[in-house]
């Protein structure tokens, strides 16, 4: 599992922020990239729902934009908090 979890994340070593040092800043720094790729999942697995989906007028037409949705928002919250945290830590 460990190895399927390395391969995944990309190999950048997190920022330490100041007063979170030790296993707490790494797990942290780890689960936003985690969060980024859900959020690109979550965008994917939208896309292939819209080309599967049934485009009759009683097909269900808006589930494919709510994962869409939801997985962009993970995205720009994760990407965010990214952000906010090199900022800090920088």
């Amino acid at each position: 599992m460990t190895m399927i979890l390395a391969a995944l994340i990309p190999g950048a070593k997190p920022t330490p922020i100041p007063g979170m040092n030790g296993p707490v800043a790494e797990i942290f720094g780890y689960g936003l990239w985690l969060l980024v790729l859900a959020g690109v999942g979550g965008v994917g697995f939208g896309v292939y729902k819209l080309a599967v989906s049934d485009k009759s007028r009683n097909g269900g037409g808006s589930e494919p934009f709510k994962w869409m949705g939801g997985g962009l928002a993970a995205v720009i919250l994760s990407s965010s908090l990214i952000a906010i945290l090199n900022g800090i830590a920088g």
